[in-house]
């Protein structure tokens, strides 16, 4: 699980290395001899996206956002020139052959089984495991990039916003934050090590009991819905382009158990947008999700 600590051992073993260059990359699946200054990049996971534009670099392949066409609202202008290559889970290796990369990130739980092709391509680095390791990831992709000093300012200038954003909370700190994503054949609790979760976690924020846990998610149905309260909640919808997504939030939000929630009778429920708290899941999504947090609880986070 990545918590405050192991982000912090991120940083002090990789990205503090002061003038560390590319070379033999030491990642989840063995070690790659990378290029020093690789320029065609190929990336297939959505938090690997946002991790190399975030590094200043425009990849020339990339695997497709969860949702966009083929690109999440928020990185689709810096995304314009990159050609999608497929979903994470379903890759298109005959494009990305076509692509001539010096380099593939991608992500063990993801592109294991395809990693041997992979690699024949280019050099391949495949970080360990997604939900809430974005930052653990987000050091080994900027080493495989040789740009381990970026990435350090990087994240320094993303831990200034989080220690200001968390100050200028205050004692909101002390509520419990409800985190609910519906989907068309389940609801899901987030706990802890999701990626919101990391960055409540990161914040202070206090977490209902079933939520303070360094696991994932409950995927539970309608019939738990009085589990899913808090103080405040924060709720957020995935839909693949059928409506069953929204039908199912919308029907879940008129049930009498919703509404009878303390959080919904307080008037302290938000929806959010799916890619910006969870679906996108980087470095990028990240800072909006600090905005969207500073804006709802109407305080002002400088740094």
């Amino acid at each position: 699980m990545i918590r405050p600590l192991k982000f912090a051992l991120a940083l002090a073993l990789g990205l503090s290395a002061q003038g560390a260059s590319a070379g033999m990359v030491e990642h989840s699946m063995g070690t790659a001899e990378v290029p020093d200054a690789p320029q065609r990049v190929i990336v297939l996971t959505n938090e690997g996206t946002e991790a190399v534009l975030a590094l200043g670099v425009t990849p020339i392949g990339a695997a497709n956002s969860w949702n966009g066409d083929p690109w999440y609202s928020h990185i689709s202008e810096a995304m314009q020139s990159v050609e999608p290559v497929g979903k994470e889970n379903a890759v298109n290796l005959e494009l990305v052959a076509a692509l001539e990369p010096d380099l593939i990130l991608g992500n063990k739980q993801r592109h294991e089984k395809i990693f041997e092709q992979l690699s024949a391509i280019a050099p391949t680095v495949l970080s360990e495991r997604l939900r809430g390791d974005w930052m653990v990831n987000f050091a080994l992709y900027a080493e495989a990039l040789g740009k381990v000093d970026e990435g350090g300012a990087v994240m320094e200038d993303f831990k200034a916003q989080v220690a200001a954003t968390s100050a200028a909370l205050g004692d909101n700190l002390a509520e419990e934050v409800s985190i609910i994503r519906f989907l068309a054949s389940q609801i899901r609790i987030y706990q802890k090590d999701s990626f919101s979760g990391v960055l409540l976690d990161q914040l202070g924020f206090a977490r209902p009991e079933n939520q303070d846990v360094d696991e994932f998610a409950l995927r539970v149905g309608k019939e738990s819905i009085p589990d899913m309260d808090g103080d405040r909640i924060f709720h957020f919808t995935w839909d693949s382009g059928d409506g069953e997504g929204l039908a199912a939030a919308e029907d879940a939000l008129a049930d009498p158990l919703w509404q009878g929630l303390s959080a919904v009778q307080a008037g302290r429920v938000h929806t959010v947008d799916d890619a910006v708290w969870n679906t996108a899941g980087g470095v990028l999504a990240a800072r909006l999700m600090l905005d969207d947090i500073a804006r709802i609880y109407g305080v002002s986070a400088t740094n």
